[in-house]
């Protein structure tokens, strides 16, 4: 009984660390083209260029900066993109300023746009820089799955079919990227160098 209740106040306390996003008056859905001018304005402030390249806050420390605007848009990719960079950076979960961990963030925009394939594949290349392949591979996967004619999905999901040695499924995958048009040669030469890949 006692371990079922820690368990239950471990879950509460995580709920509690990371809550769901609700939009904001000034915020919104990235992908909503209603949200439009709330979007152009956060970015003007916060997520500047000089924010996204990790250049400089524009209010503070970047974590404050790109997390303000993950606050008010939980899906905004580049956002997630640049705390992701940020945190690799900065070697820590938790960048300064920002006010939850990498994790959160991704964890509050994919409970309120389950079905947005960038925030997936953001995340999927995340969780591949920081050697989680397994979990790496669930969201390329569900990227490609979401977003079936993105050719970048299907080429980085092709990459780490080939690292896990998954020739069949990494050259599936090539030839999808590539019949879309995916410009870099780089897994199709691994795969020829591999002796894994037929046209």
């Amino acid at each position: 009984m006692r371990h079922f209740f820690l368990l239950i106040l471990a879950c509460h306390l995580q709920a509690q660390a990371c809550p769901p996003f609700v939009p904001p008056p000034s915020g919104g859905d990235y992908a909503d083209p209603d949200a439009r001018q709330r979007l152009l304005t956060v970015e003007r402030f916060h997520f500047t260029p000089k924010v996204e390249k990790l250049m400089q806050g524009e209010s503070g420390y970047l974590g404050g900066d790109i997390g303000y605007t993950l606050e008010h848009f939980a899906n905004h990719p580049r956002a997630l993109s640049a705390m992701a960079r940020l945190a690799l950076r900065e070697k820590t979960a938790r960048p300064k300023g920002a006010n939850f961990s990498i994790d959160c963030y991704f964890d509050r925009a994919i409970r309120f746009r389950p079905d947005d394939a960038r925030v997936r594949a953001v995340f999927g290349g995340y969780l591949l820089a920081i050697k989680q392949e397994s979990s790496a591979l669930e969201q390329l996967e569900e990227a490609a799955r979401l977003e079936p004619n993105n050719a970048s999905n299907h080429y980085n999901l092709g990459l780490l079919y080939l690292r896990q040695k998954q020739y069949d499924k990494a050259r599936e995958a090539a030839q999808q990227a590539y019949s879309m048009g995916f410009p870099l040669p780089g897994l199709k030469s691994k795969l020829v160098a591999a002796g894994q890949w037929k046209e």
